[in-house]
């Protein structure tokens, strides 16, 4: 039978490309050879049909020129950051699609028309009429995804569902937002230096671990790459520079070591191509900080793989057979994910030999079938299938894969963690753990006892009491190896102890113990509200909720909440608290007074409503009026101010400028207003006032923004809110202020702020 090989990566840029420089990212634009626009519209259609005759099995020639032309109207007036003509993007991202993850002629379209509906002035309907439902549900998908990334962050769970969402309704929205970020990444040296940073950061956090859950290592590595060569340039210079110095010495040991084992396959009349892959740029970076050791201590940076051209797998076991009488195996380093494949569809038999001058290097052992599986994932589906839909079962697997990363998140996660534990998942390697029937379960690498009776089933891990590891009791937070056979002993009476939280691994786990325990939280607090309101009512004690809120605030319970937990768990009796209320609420209550103040410095949310027995002059002196500070303007020391007499809230300070004053001024209600000033002596409080901020986003913003404030004089901030859209943010922040002077300084500080263009005090 004929055979062949090469030394030429079918995944990465080859070693000719690393010694020549054009990684892809550094490729220039083309030279169009078309001199108007029209040939330039001829020519990249002719190309794009050209591509679809190569790599798609069928497809609908004239909806493809539809969608060609439409793109091509709709972005005609367009141009990109690099000056080349706009629709020239979705014309690059349909061909990724076709070459690379090629998979049917709707995906063409959609790649053509995903831009469209976010960028011009075509609607979705107008696309659905165009092109019916499924085009125009995929093209929205693409456009919520491009939403979710607008915000520079994905800073709640809301945004990962969305995500999800988009994804099972046509897992083809996903594939084509990983063309579409591919080119983008490929072109990235046309953008300017702060959106570069970005984009390959949100690359590397998102994009490159969801290729890698779909299972589509070549765009996967790709993304990696642009990526690293953004972020760390110097590093990326250096390994690229030290693999071009190094490759005619690999390319000549792989050769003499492929030489004899291609002799012995050809002997036995095998099929086969052997390829010699260096490793990713990226991939080396990381195993160097993670071993600690140089460029040159690295002896397997290059891998061998040999891909047989059968559909028989045991034939991949005969060649292992092969190598192995060839060249010493090293047995630790031997795995079959052949027999057990990894759930993303991956398929391949690992080992490591001792090579030529007893250098270790990797061999890869698989068919061609379970390449294409490994390069293109899910994607190589549409090869074998006439159609594919949601409800195909390896579809439908692939989807519920990805969607345990969704599982039952708290929306009240901190970004931070939430972004942590979703990379993790992405990324961690697996084991395989059976039941005590038999059964497989993939896990993370790291995953308990608990870990494994969560992914049974949610009611198992939270009945869990113990569990028998190859027969014998094992505590709960053990860590299960490969091979493990477990038993969960479970109970009708347990509940999940919030200790697990500190020690599992999988996401699942970690959100269904942490939704048990603030459920069982939250019945707690209503349990504490339905008594306290019962012994209110037998007291004849009418008294509602912001009120009781106060009353919580002002003494140790700290808050409402806390003070019906306390109820509920019984460490406090509702008999005494009624007493301690009633008298907190009598006028002259000494307590009430003291605690009051002390809800104006610590506990915002009151703040509007309280009484402070110093801070400022009613008509000139210091009184005991009951009196706060107007929500509408926020007074602060330094402000020209005015009171307004009101029923049943005693006198409202308000700024002279105040919107509401200027109202108040013209009419019956005039008769109210009363002279108000500052006390001369300037006293040590905080008062709370709006700051509205914007400029120019960029990664670190809201950092700096952060650091500059609580810097300055120890300013505390009580709330900040912020929106980003089209590399512009726009943001509103609440902070405390001892006087106008603080205020005005500190705002002077945020202006200083690289890329604010606006900070300005605002009225709510």
């Amino acid at each position: 039978m004929g055979s062949d090989y090469t030394i030429i990566s079918s995944d990465e840029p080859s070693l000719e490309q690393e010694s020549s420089d054009t990684t892809p990212s550094e490729t220039p634009v083309p030279v169009l050879i078309a001199t108007t626009s029209e040939e330039l519209y001829q020519q990249k259609l002719t190309e794009l049909l050209e591509a679809c005759r190569a790599n798609l099995r069928k497809y609908d020639e004239v909806l493809i020129a539809k969608a060609f032309r439409l793109s091509y109207d709709a972005h005609k007036n367009d141009r990109r950051a690099s000056g080349e003509p706009y629709f020239l993007h979705p014309f690059e991202v349909a061909m990724i699609v076709v070459k690379e993850v090629p998979l049917d002629d709707v995906s063409v379209v959609c790649a053509l028309l995903h831009d469209v509906v976010e960028d011009t002035v075509y609607t979705l309907e107008e696309i659905r009429e165009e092109f019916g439902d499924t085009i125009a549900e995929i093209v929205d998908g693409a456009t919520k995804i491009s939403d979710i990334f607008k915000s520079r962050e994905i800073t709640q769970a809301e945004s990962y569902r969305k995500l999800l969402i988009s994804m099972v309704n046509d897992v083809r929205v996903m594939l084509v937002k990983f063309a579409d970020r591919l080119h983008n990444m490929r072109t990235i040296e046309y953008l300017s230096p702060e959106r570069q940073l970005r984009m390959a950061k949100e690359t590397l956090d998102i994009y490159a671990p969801f290729a890698h859950r779909f299972g589509l290592a070549k765009i996967k590595w790709e993304m990696e790459d642009l990526s690293f060569k953004v972020l760390n340039r110097e590093a990326y210079d250096d390994l690229k520079r030290q693999l071009t110095e190094s490759r005619i010495s690999r390319e000549s040991y792989i050769a003499d070591m492929i030489a004899p084992v291609k002799e012995a396959l050809e002997h036995e009349g095998m099929k086969f191509e052997v390829i010699g892959r260096p490793k990713h740029i990226f991939s080396i970076y990381n195993k160097l900080i993670r071993t600690g050791k140089h460029f040159n201590d690295l002896y397997d940076l290059f891998a061998i793989r040999i891909i047989i051209d059968t559909k028989n797998d045991n034939d991949c076991f005969s060649v292992y057979g092969i190598v192995s009488s060839i060249y010493t195996p090293v047995p630790e380093r031997f795995k079959n994910y052949i027999s057990v494949p990894k759930k993303n569809g991956y398929q391949s038999i690992h080992t490591t030999v001792v090579g030529p001058g007893g250098k270790m290097v990797e061999v890869q052992i698989r068919t061609k079938g379970m390449q294409e599986i490994a390069e293109k994932g899910v994607a190589a589906h549409w090869k074998y299938k006439e159609q594919i839909t949601k409800t195909d079962p390896e579809i439908e697997e692939w989807v519920r894969w990805v969607s345990d990363l969704f599982e039952d998140q708290n929306d009240d996660d901190a970004p931070k963690a939430l972004m942590e534990s979703f990379k993790l998942n992405l990324y961690q390697d697996e084991i395989y753990v059976f039941t005590p029937k038999g059964d497989l379960r993939i896990l993370p690498k790291g995953a308990t006892i608990v870990d494994f009776a969560f992914d049974i089933h949610t009611q198992v891990g939270i009945r869990t009491i113990g569990a028998k590891v190859n027969g014998k009791i094992t505590p709960l937070h053990s860590k299960l190896r490969s091979g493990d056979q477990v038993e969960i002993i479970t109970s009708k009476v347990q509940t999940p102890n919030p200790d697990w939280e500190q020690f599992v691994a999988t996401h699942k786990a970690r959100n269904q113990i942490r939704k048990f325990i603030n459920e069982e939280h939250r019945a707690k607090i209503n349990k504490g509200r339905e008594l306290f309101n019962k012994k209110l009512a037998k007291a004849k004690l009418h008294v509602i909720d912001d009120t009781i809120a106060k009353f919580a605030g002002a003494t140790n319970h700290g808050n409402i909440g806390k003070l019906y937990l306390a109820l509920a768990e019984e460490r406090v009796r509702a008999e005494d608290i009624i007493t301690t209320l009633r008298d907190w609420l009598k006028p002259d209550s000494e307590q009430k007074k003291d605690d009051t103040a002390a809800v104006v410095h610590h506990d915002a949310p009151y703040i509007e409503e309280s009484r402070k027995q110093t801070g400022i002059l009613i008509q000139g002196r210091r009184d005991d009026l009951l009196y706060s500070y107007a929500k509408c303007c926020n007074p602060v020391p330094g402000d020209d101010v005015i009171g307004l007499v009101t029923i049943g809230e005693g006198v409202k300070i308000h700024r002279r400028e105040c919107k509401n004053m200027k109202y108040i001024e013209s009419d019956d209600r005039r008769a109210r207003l009363i002279d108000v000033e500052w006390p001369s002596t300037e006293e040590n409080a905080d008062y709370l006032v709006g700051i509205h901020i914007s400029g120019e986003d960029r990664p670190g913003m809201i950092s700096d923004l952060t650091h500059v404030i609580s810097t300055y004089n120890n300013t505390n901030i009580r709330s900040f809110s912020i929106d980003s859209h089209d590399q512009m943010f726009d943001g509103k922040m609440t902070v405390f202020v001892n006087n106008t002077y603080h205020l005005a300084r500190l705002i002077e500080k945020l202006r200083q702020v690289r890329g604010v263009t606006n900070a300005v005090r605002y009225e709510q």
